[in-house]
């Protein structure tokens, strides 16, 4: 069956209408294909990445179920739950449902680490419908006797390999456990490593699989770019590409927290406006950054891939990685956060001679090597990796090891260290 509209899935008026007030006509790929399924009680695996859709894809459905049968008065316990592993991507997920069910009469409730957990409480106590969460509040709030998850119906793990990435899996199980086995599950992950695997084995029932990779990673409209560079000229390069007006709103990426901000302190004595966003940061600082960077008032967001997860910014020119990730896979999330909704954009790497086994990883990763840009490498770019010192002041960071059951500690009801 192919969906061209909105309207030929049968959603209810009140949806539908919401849907109209935002000019959502054209279903995505994933929305098509994962609404009838979730819409007939299927469990769902979805295989995508943050930027096709999917919120809108497991949203729209859990409204439509809910407003059928529904309590307005009295509090109640949640009858839906969507677990994320950012605060940013919660708070995200948690405005497109209301957006999306501002026509109806369904409460909700968002509960995230780092911030005072007293006026997620008050909400709790009022009855939500619909509880959007981070594992490692939940949980706390759990463990007080603040939340109970009796009544959840419908239960969505949102971007699960980020979740094994930060450590999260041991704290999701704990909570499926707390869940009535009879309810509709839904897991969306951008990959499909083995614990992930296993764990929708263990949370799905004859899952329905629906993948839309492909359109996840438009890497065939971003002109990818690596520039070969000293460390210590890094900075003065990104100074320069910025003096070109083309790069209009700019997404810059560290891998450690002190490196995001000596760049956003840099830019910003140079006369760019700029902020920097990592775990380190206040929710109320991170938040005002986003909100800087999305309304331009701030032109270069300087981020780490941890605090940038679930970050969705329409109209980034440009992706510019100040440092190459040391997980290639890594550099496919970065990059897809350009080129959104079919228009072009531009990623630019900068490349020392630290970093040169990890560009050979990202190009064997996307299987196409990247467009130099200035002069070759004086080396050839090798494997042996282990060899050598890297320059000074640029120690080589070890392999992110969360895999291998979590390094990151929470802090503050969530583990977001980065």
């Amino acid at each position: 069956m192919n969906i061209s509209n909105f309207s030929e899935l049968g959603l209810s008026e009140p949806i539908q209408r919401a849907l109209n007030s935002r000019n959502h006509t054209v279903p995505t790929p994933i929305q098509a294909r994962a609404i009838p399924e979730l819409l007939a009680g299927k469990d769902v695996l979805g295989i995508a990445q943050t930027g096709t859709g999917k919120t809108a894809a497991f949203a729209l459905p859990i409204l439509q179920k809910l407003s059928r049968h529904h309590e307005t008065r009295g509090p109640r316990n949640p009858r839906a739950l969507v677990l994320a592993p950012t605060r940013e991507l919660a708070i995200q997920i948690a405005d497109e449902f209301r957006a999306y069910g501002k026509f109806l009469h369904l409460r909700q409730a968002v509960v995230y680490g780092g911030v005072s957990q007293v006026p997620q409480v008050k909400a709790l106590r009022r009855g939500v419908d619909v509880l959007i969460a981070t594992p490692g509040r939940l949980l706390d709030l759990m463990n007080q006797g603040h939340i109970k998850l009796g009544a959840v119906e419908v239960f969505v793990l949102d971007e699960a390999d980020r979740m094994l990435d930060m450590g999260f899996v041991r704290d999701v199980r704990k909570i499926v456990a707390a869940m009535p086995k009879a309810r509709q599950t839904l897991l969306f992950s951008a990959t499909m490593p083995s614990e992930i695997s296993r764990l929708s084995g263990d949370i799905l029932i004859d899952p329905v699989r629906v993948e839309v990779s492909p359109q996840a990673t438009p890497i065939e409209r971003i002109t990818q770019s690596v520039y070969h560079v000293n460390a210590s000229d890094k900075t003065a390069l990104l100074a320069s590409i910025l003096d070109d007006p083309a790069c209009s709103r700019v997404l810059v990426f560290s891998r450690t927290k002190h490196r995001a901000n000596r760049v956003a302190e840099r830019l910003a004595k140079g006369g760019v406006s700029s902020d920097a966003i990592h775990g380190n940061k206040s929710q109320g600082a991170r938040q005002r950054a986003l909100k800087r960077f999305r309304d331009g008032d701030a032109r270069v967001l300087v981020a780490t891939d941890i605090a940038a997860r679930g970050i969705d910014v329409e109209g980034v020119s440009h992706i510019i990685n100040f440092e190459l990730p040391n997980e290639p896979e890594s550099y496919v999330h970065r990059i897809g956060r350009t080129a959104r909704a079919g228009a072009g954009g531009v990623a630019l790497s900068f490349c020392d001679q630290s970093e040169r086994g990890y560009l050979r990883d990202i190009e064997r990763l996307i299987k196409t090597r990247l467009t130099v840009i200035g002069e070759e490498p004086t080396a050839p770019i090798s494997d042996d990796r282990g060899k050598g010192k890297a320059p000074r002041g640029q120690q080589r960071p070890r392999r992110n090891r969360s895999r291998n059951g979590g390094r990151n500690r929470r802090q503050g009801g969530d583990r977001l260290s980065a």
